[in-house]
């Protein structure tokens, strides 16, 4: 009993056994499993102005609103090809010796995720105008404009980057928006945010699966189950908006478009899959390859087209699954060459 009547002997072995289960269990496991973790081999490295663009994420809160994991759900899947695995976080590094690393995987999504955003929305202009207001692009949007990374100018300089704003949101503001430094780099380290293909190209699939119906036998329109409307808002709505009308010097409409009312839809296609960047000279940026890097289907991107085809006032041919397919083989091709 000589033991328990010293109490230095007790507290010391306590403090003892203390010290030596945490370096057992808790902290040598973990220096291991940092040894053992790594980014995934064809990881992009961000830019300088990415990682500026990271630091101004976090200064504004914006994970309070914004997810950047992709859960292991089929309901998840428009948000990224596969599920996160923890290589995806594997670069979230200390900053310094003074800060802890920020964890950006979120809880809540107000806002729509934002890990495969870079991919989902490749756009600078889009992303620039959705900072300075985002009800310019969506109009139920409730995320606050961060108009404080933008200045206006009555004479920009050939190095300022302008953004598009429709004129009843400047405000009775004159001049020429101009985006800040601050506003490139928020937007350079969205543009970094892809979701990194795994190495053996496999693309795991999402369990908890929802119960589709048959799709409609090959050569139909458009299969029943899938809603043309629902996917156009998912995949092209933020730009060419709900009206079809798009945003004026931005984003063309798709109303009244000769390539959408064209029977002929091999060009309509080859946009979808492989992205387009013609119209440069009539101020429109440049459209991501929507089809490729959401893994759209031959039905859904029939779907797709047969909504944009006969909404707004278009009236044009619709078009079928079999059809599709051959065109989309085509863009495959056009864009390997």
């Amino acid at each position: 009993m000589e033991f328990f009547d010293d109490h230095k002997k007790l507290f010391g072995a306590a403090a003892g056994l203390f010290i030596g289960l945490t370096i057992l269990v808790a902290i040598i496991p973990a220096l291991n499993n940092q040894k053992n973790n790594a980014v995934l081999p064809n990881a992009e490295a961000m830019s300088p102005d990415a990682v500026k663009g990271k630091e101004l994420f976090i200064a504004n809160g914006c994970v309070a609103c914004h997810t950047q994991q992709v859960r292991n759900v089929d309901m998840d899947k428009m948000w990224g090809g596969r599920p996160s695995i923890s290589a995806d976080y594997a670069g979230n590094t200390r900053p310094n010796v003074w800060q802890n690393t920020a964890t950006l995987m979120g809880t809540e999504r107000t806002g729509p995720d934002l890990t495969n955003i870079g991919n989902r929305q490749a756009s600078e202009d889009w992303n620039l105008v959705h900072l300075f207001n985002p009800r310019i692009v969506v109009k139920e949007s409730v995320m606050p404009s961060y108009q404080w990374l933008f200045e206006f100018k009555n004479e920009p300089s050939k190095k300022d980057v302008l953004v598009n704003v429709p004129a009843e949101f400047m405000a009775g503001r004159t001049g020429k928006v101009v985006a800040k430094k601050e506003a490139l780099q928020l937007v350079a380290y969205l543009l970094y945010l892809k979701q990194t293909k795994l190495p053996d190209g496999s693309n795991p699939e999402f369990i908890y699966k929802r119960d589709n119906k048959k799709a409609a036998a090959s050569g139909d329109a458009a299969p029943e189950a899938l809603d043309g409307g629902a996917l156009y808002a998912t995949h092209c709505q933020s730009c060419h908006q709900p009206s079809g009308e798009g945003l004026a010097g931005a984003f063309p409409p798709l109303k009244g478009s000769k390539i959408v009312l064209d029977d002929n839809s091999e060009i309509m296609v080859s946009i979808i899959m492989n992205g387009y960047s013609g119209r440069a000279n009539e101020g429109y940026g440049p459209m991501p390859n929507v089809g490729t890097m959401a893994n759209l289907t031959a039905e859904e991107i029939v779907a797709i087209m047969n909504h944009e085809k006969t909404s707004w006032g278009n009236k044009a041919k619709e078009v079928t699954v079999d059809q599709v397919k051959e065109l989309m083989e085509k863009a495959k091709a056009s864009a390997i060459q």
